[in-house]
């Protein structure tokens, strides 16, 4: 009978494999950051702040389009948005690059850069898929000291958004 029992467990094993593997990537990869200037989500992965769920995927930071806030509206990345958190702030000029990294690569209607509710730069994305990295260079000449900047990318398969907040000192 454990013989029975094992082939048979074995046998479920090998007929569900390739399902989980269809279904799976599906939900676990999930999408795109800033990673540098490092935003919140990729001083969370990294371990320089301590933070919940975002840890494990910086790059499921998904809300509806048209939100400002850092985590997306998710209630699990709530710590994205507690300014009090003690984020690395990183030192730049008024010419700053941001690098996006993309795990699942959506076509995309444009990435938007904000400070507080200003738009500060925008892209469009050509109704395409990105590359798996991808930068973009932002005038930032009218602004000085600490600023929390807000991109988003906003994809045009799905109402929804990709949010990252980066913690900057211009100078």
């Amino acid at each position: 009978m454990p013989r029975k029992r094992t082939m048979l467990t074995a046998l479920g094993g090998a007929i569900l494999a390739p399902v989980l593997m269809l279904i799976g990537p599906g939900i676990a990869s999930a999408h795109g950051y800033v990673n540098s200037p490092p935003s919140r989500q990729a001083q969370c992965a990294d371990g320089t702040v301590s933070c919940g769920d975002i840890k494990w995927e910086p790059q499921s930071v998904e809300g509806p389009k048209g939100l400002h806030s850092c985590s997306g509206g998710n209630d699990r990345f709530a710590d994205l948005d507690d300014d009090s958190k003690g984020w690395t702030v990183t030192p730049v000029g008024t010419q700053v690059t941001f690098n996006w990294v993309f795990t699942a690569r959506h076509r995309t209607t444009d990435f938007e850069y904000f400070i507080g509710d200003t738009e500060v730069a925008s892209f469009s994305g050509n109704d395409s898929a990105p590359p798996e990295t991808l930068s973009h260079q932002v005038d930032l000449s009218g602004y000085t000291g600490q600023q929390k900047v807000l991109a988003v990318w906003n994809i045009a398969d799905t109402g929804n958004a990709f949010y990252a907040c980066i913690d900057l000192n211009v100078s």
